[in-house]
This record gives C-alpha cells, sequence and structure tokens, in this order.
C-alpha cells in the first residue's frame, strides 16, 4: 500500500544526498567514512530536533482531519477568490504525461532530500554556526505553521477547482494510497515545500559570510524555484501558500536567531557532561535550582514585556488546546444503556436494542432532552430481533407478532399485529393511510397499516427471493435473488417495479493491486450487502468478492458510481439530511493487515459541499460501526479492546462544554488585559527621557 514506492524514494534520497556531497560542499573539506561514524554523536540532538517534526506531524494531521470533519472551516474559497485559475492555466499549458511522471517523484524525493541534507552537510562538515541556526529555523517553520494547519484550512487545488487535476496523488493506485494516508489533503497554507527550503536559504544568504557554501545555496535556490512550479503544475499548491511559505520561513529565521540561548542547554558537546553532574552532585544541582527559581521570582516580582509577552503566549496555547480539545471530542456515550446490539435514529429519537442483564430490551433517548426510558410494553426480543425506527414511532417484531409503539406516549397501548417469522421490518408511509409496516416474512414482502389492512406491494419476480429492503416514506429499494447486483425501485401501493443498475466497477489498475494482495475480484458475480435511500439518494455496499465497494446512485438521473477507494471496505451504509455515512476500513490490505487499519472508522460524505471529499469522524483504535444519520447529530455504537459496546452519539454542531467555555472567556478577558500591560511596557522601554535644561 505505497510502502514500495515510499521506501524507493527513501533511499533514493538518502543515496543522492551522499552522491551530491562532493559537489555542495565547503571546497577545502574532505570526505571519508569517520564523518558517517561520528556524525549523529556530535549532531545528535540538531538531528532530533529537525526529524521530531515528523513525530508530531502525524499526531496533528489526525487532529487537523478531526477539526476539518468536525467544523467543516476552510479558507479555499477566500484563496480561490483572489486568485482565480491561476493554477488551472499553468497546469493546462504544460501538462504532459512525462512532465507529470518526473515532477511526482520530483515533489516527494527532492523533498526528503532537501530536508536531510540540510540537516546531515551542515553537521557532518562540522558548521556548527550553520547547524544551530538552520536546524533552528527548519523547526521553527513547522511550527510556525500549525496554527495555520489546524485553525486556517486550505484545500490543495485540484480538489477545489473543478478543471484541475491532482496530477501526483493520481499518477499510480500505489502512489494514491501512499498519498491518501500521510496526507489530509487541506495543509496548503502556507507550503512547506517553499518554507523549509526558503529557510534554509535565507539562512546561509544571512549567516554563511565566507561563502563556503556557495554551491549549496545555489543548489538550493534553484531548487525552491523548480517545487514553486512543480506544486502549482500538480494541482497541491495555490501561489498564495507559495508566498505563505517564504513568510512563514523568514519569521522562522529571525526567531532562529533570537534563541540562539538553546543551544547553551542542548550543545551535544557539554549535554551529557551536565547530565552526570546533575544527578551526581547535589550541591551543584541544588544551586542550579535556587539560582533559577530566584531569576523566575525576580522576572515576576518586576515583569518587563518579556514576560508579558510569554504570558500572552501561553495563555493563547491553552486557549488553542482548550478549542482543539472539545471540536476533536464531539462523541458522547449515552448513559443508560449497558451494551447495545443494534441502534437507529430518526428525528431525534435514538432507539438501542440493549443487551441487559434481564435480558435484550430496547431502550429509547430523546436526543433533544437526553433522557433514557426504557418502553413500558414490548414483546420478548433476544439479539437477532428486528426492529425500526420513523417519525415518533418504533416497530419491534418477534417470531408471532409485531408491536408498534408512539414514542411520544410511552404509556399508551401499542398496536400489535400479526407476524410469521419476520426477519426483517420497516416503517413506511402509504399516502391517504398514514403509517404502515412492511416485513419479510420467509423472504416475502408483506405489509399492513396499524390496523392490519394489507398494503398493495410490488410484486415478486417469478422464481426468486427477496434479499433485502430498504424504505423512505413510501418509496421502496430492494434486492432479489435472480439480480442480486441490481436494486428494484417501487412504491407503496403499486405493484411495478423497475431496475437500477449499480457502476460498482474499478478500474482495471485498483483491480490489479487487490489481486496482487492475494484477493479474489469477482465483479461478474457481485452482490448488494446494504441498502439505504432518502429521496434524493440511495447508497448501496456491494460485494464482490475482495471487499464492499460503496456505490451513490442519485435517484433524480438514475446515475450511480464508487463513493469511496475500490480497494478498501465500507459498510452499515446510511444517507439522509445531506449526508452518507458508513463504518470504513481504509487502507486495510487483507493480506498483511496493519492493526490500526483492522477497525472501523466513522466517515462521513456531504452531498451539499463544493469539495466533495470523504471525511472521517473517528480515528482510534476502537470498532465504530451501525451508523444512523439524524439532522443535527450522527450515531454509532463504539467497541472499545476490551469488547464493551456504547451508543455514541456525536452533534454535528460544534458545541463547546461549559469548562471551555469559560476557559474561553477568562482567556479573552485575561489577554485584552495583558496586551494593554505589553504595550505600555514597550512604549515605556522604547522611548528616551527628556532632560529639561534651565536657561
Amino acid at each position: 500500500m505505497g510502502s514500495g514506492v515510499y521506501l524507493t524514494w527513501v533511499v533514493s534520497a538518502l543515496v543522492l544526498g551522499v552522491l551530491l556531497m562532493p559537489i555542495l560542499k565547503p571546497p577545502w573539506q574532505k570526505i571519508n567514512m569517520v564523518g558517517f561514524i561520528d556524525l549523529i554523536r556530535r549532531y545528535w540532538a540538531h538531528i532530533a530536533l529537525v526529524f521530531s517534526i515528523y513525530v508530531w506531524k502525524d499526531i496533528l494531521d489526525k487532529l487537523d482531519r478531526l477539526i476539518m470533519a468536525n467544523t467543516g472551516i476552510e479558507a479555499t474559497p477566500w484563496i480561490y477568490a483572489i486568485e482565480g485559475d491561476m493554477v488551472l492555466w499553468v497546469q493546462q499549458l504544460f501538462q504532459s504525461d512525462i512532465l507529470t511522471t518526473v515532477l511526482t517523484h520530483f515533489y516527494v524525493l527532492g523533498y526528503m532530500l532537501v530536508c536531510y541534507i540540510s540537516v546531515l552537510y551542515f553537521a557532518y562538515f562540522d558548521d556548527r554556526w550553520m547547524s544551530d541556526r538552520s536546524s533552528l529555523a527548519i523547526f521553527y517553520v513547522y511550527a510556525l505553521a500549525v496554527p495555520f494547519y489546524l485553525f486556517f484550512n486550505v484545500r490543495v487545488t485540484g480538489d477545489h477547482i473543478p478543471e484541475m487535476a491532482t496530477l501526483a496523488y493520481d499518477l499510480t493506485p500505489e502512489i494514491n494510497d501512499w498519498f491518501t494516508r500521510i496526507d489530509p489533503f487541506t495543509n496548503g497554507m502556507p507550503s512547506l515545500h517553499i518554507g523549509i527550503p526558503f529557510a534554509v536559504w535565507l539562512s546561509l544568504v544571512k549567516w554563511d559570510k565566507d561563502r563556503r557554501w556557495a554551491r549549496y545555496r545555489l543548489f538550493i535556490a534553484g531548487y525552491i524555484w523548480l517545487t514553486g512550479f512543480t506544486i502549482i503544475y500538480l494541482g497541491i499548491h495555490w501561489f498564495l501558500d507559495i508566498i505563505g511559505g517564504m513568510v512563514v520561513a523568514y519569521i522562522a529565521v529571525s526567531l532562529s536567531e533570537k534563541s540562539q540561548i538553546i543551544w547553551k542547554v542542548l550543545d551535544e558537546r557539554t549535554f551529557n557532561s551536565r547530565l552526570v553532574i546533575l544527578f551526581t552532585s547535589r550541591e551543584r544541582t541544588y544551586k542550579w535550582l535556587k539560582q533559577g527559581l530566584k531569576n523566575i521570582k525576580n522576572s515576576l516580582s518586576s515583569p518587563t514585556s518579556r514576560e508579558t509577552g510569554i504570558a500572552i503566549f501561553v495563555v493563547l496555547i491553552l486557549t488553542s488546546t482548550v478549542i482543539v480539545w472539545d471540536v476533536t471530542h464531539q462523541e458522547l456515550p449515552v448513559g443508560g444503556v449497558d451494551s447495545p446490539l443494534q441502534t437507529t435514529a430518526a428525528d431525534g429519537w435514538l432507539v438501542s436494542l440493549d443487551n441487559r442483564t434481564e435480558g435484550v430490551t430496547l431502550v429509547v433517548t430523546e436526543l433533544a432532552n437526553p433522557t433514557i426510558e426504557i418502553i413500558p410494553s414490548q414483546p420478548l426480543l433476544d439479539k437477532n430481533s428486528t426492529f425500526d425506527t420513523a417519525w415518533d414511532y418504533v416497530a419491534m417484531a418477534n417470531e408471532s407478532n409485531v408491536w408498534i409503539i408512539d414514542l411520544t406516549n410511552l404509556n399508551a397501548e401499542p398496536w400489535i399485529l400479526p407476524a410469521d417469522n419476520a426477519t426483517s421490518i420497516r416503517l413506511a408511509e402509504w399516502p391517504g393511510y398514514g403509517v404502515v409496516v412492511l416485513l419479510i416474512e420467509n423472504n416475502i414482502l408483506r405489509g399492513m397499516t396499524l390496523d392490519g389492512d394489507e398494503v398493495p406491494l410490488p410484486q415478486t419476480p417469478p422464481n426468486s427471493e427477496l434479499l433485502i429492503l430498504s424504505v423512505h416514506e413510501n418509496k421502496l429499494a430492494l434486492t432479489y435473488s435472480d439480480k442480486p447486483a441490481i436494486i428494484r425501485l417501487g412504491q407503496i401501493g403499486r405493484t411495478s417495479l423497475f431496475d437500477q443498475p449499480l457502476n460498482y466497477q474499478a478500474s482495471q489498475e485498483e483491480n490489479d493491486v487487490l489481486i496482487s494482495w492475494g484477493q479474489i475480484v469477482d465483479e461478474e458475480n457481485a452482490y448488494i450487502v446494504d441498502i439505504d435511500m432518502d429521496h434524493e439518494w440511495l447508497v448501496a455496499t456491494v460485494n464482490v468478492t475482495a471487499v464492499d465497494r460503496l456505490v451513490l446512485v442519485d435517484l433524480q438521473r438514475g446515475e450511480s458510481h464508487l463513493l469511496t477507494d475500490a480497494k478498501y471496505p465500507a459498510h452499515d451504509p446510511t444517507v439522509g439530511f445531506g449526508l452518507v455515512v458508513w463504518a470504513s476500513q481504509d487502507n486495510l490490505n487483507p493480506s498483511n493487515p496493519i492493526p490500526s487499519y483492522l477497525d472501523h472508522e466513522i466517515c462521513f460524505y456531504d452531498l451539499l459541499s463544493s469539495a466533495k471529499k470523504v471525511q472521517c469522524l473517528t480515528d482510534d483504535d476502537d470498532e465504530q460501526r451501525n451508523p444512523s444519520v439524524l439532522d443535527n447529530h450522527i450515531t454509532w455504537v463504539t467497541t472499545d479492546e476490551d469488547g464493551q459496546a456504547t451508543t455514541t452519539i456525536h452533534s454535528r454542531q460544534v458545541i463547546l462544554d461549559t469548562y471551555s467555555s469559560k476557559s474561553l472567556q477568562i482567556a479573552t478577558l485575561l489577554t485584552i488585559a495583558l496586551l494593554i500591560i505589553y504595550s505600555r511596557q514597550k512604549m515605556q522601554q522604547g522611548s528616551t527621557p527628556i532632560i529639561l535644561e534651565e536657561e
């Protein structure tokens, strides 16, 4: 899943970095193996500082995906309003298959190379002056980019401009897999592909006084120009992203110059000895601590703008952390549900089939006023019982009876209708007759009004059995055994059906990837696994032996297409209120499963958004299945690593907890006060005393 091409890029970057050393090194320096052996010992702190970016980048990319999925906040339309189609003109003017292939590999390999050699070269040739400054500058570039990536999301150009293609991401299925796993596609502003090399170039311009690195400076300048063209051409970045990368680089270099005191602590030449003294010399350690506390006390007793600025920075960081935490934790477990087996939701009601000590019971939650109530009158249920919720009703069925209960009046007598081993039940609407109950009994569809009258329904095709039923108001979607990969559409009160074919075929390249994983792809004998529908859209999962594929159908036009990556499993689809929601196993290679990809995550597709991008609400090690979509909520069943199941409610609106709201209010008032103090201190520190002289 992309690991082959990634390994090729990494190895190529390492080898190329070594091969370029004789060309880009200072003229008088020599290269030998001793330098490589001693490199890490002499500069381990510099290397660790720069490459720590890759560790917390994974964490922040995960947060970025969750924030984007929960809030939908992005600045891409503003960027597009400023730039228009300039990036599209560049791509269309130069587009060719050869250029796309070459620049795609350069885009990744070149970036790895520059990040790698910008640390390696200065350290190998023992240029501590440049190592100190450039490594801090690279670190600051990413640190300064973090707030933009979390709160100022800008999508790649190929995801926003309809005619623009993401040439690099779609070059091959293997490359697409790799990019999909490591890139959230919303970290456009600022561009690190420009920011990091530009920071290195500025560092060389500023501090390479004897021009020992003249050839390397020229190399970096050429790389920046070529990269600028590459990221525009490949449909990844905007021109404003390049400007953002340059501005961030300039600020990073300035910060690097002002924070060289860091190396008084992290200097590898003295760090180990200071650690030894710290743990072996109590007197000196006590003296250090005492002096440090004294300095802090003196700073706090007579604060300058420096201390006030630090206080403002701390307040902003803590406040941002509170916001990030709440925005990425919008899921709440439903209390009072012991062990949900199934859930369904409709019109503000959540109904769970709960496995309690006294037996399997239906439990009702009103989402507007989250209180738990057990339905007082219900038939004998088990874990395989079927039930459905629609409007203000819930319907349950066992082997012999159907019970329909009004959720607005749980103490009222239920409607009780006969059943014959019903395996599925659905609530529907028959215009002129009101609510009706649909049952699948012995693979045959039967319908009844609440008074027990039979409802006319579409006729079962000859020599066929009903397999799957989905309902929305009076519309029906069914699959039969004679054509298990085709949906039949019909209506309550009518006997006719018409076929709705599904486009579940993948490209040959994607099927070849599945085959290379040892999977069997049998599209000719595919069959539908699950269906859901609303008045405009229908979603279905189709099994092609290797995987269940998610298909979206436009019911108005009769058109269908694959909604997710054809190589990865999708289950439990549901559609409504402009969203498609499902349980996904993205990036799962069944022949070599990585544990973190085995569990299901809840993902969605916003049918009303212009972004047309799949996003996921969860990213953890828990199992999430059986989602339902409501006007303001999404619900699902979460099972943790210990097998404990809970019903989860996710708010589609960002709701900050009380403690967060209070924290933000306090932070706002505190920031105002600190800014006043900071401004006053700055003015006083910068003023020149006026001496009045008598004539």
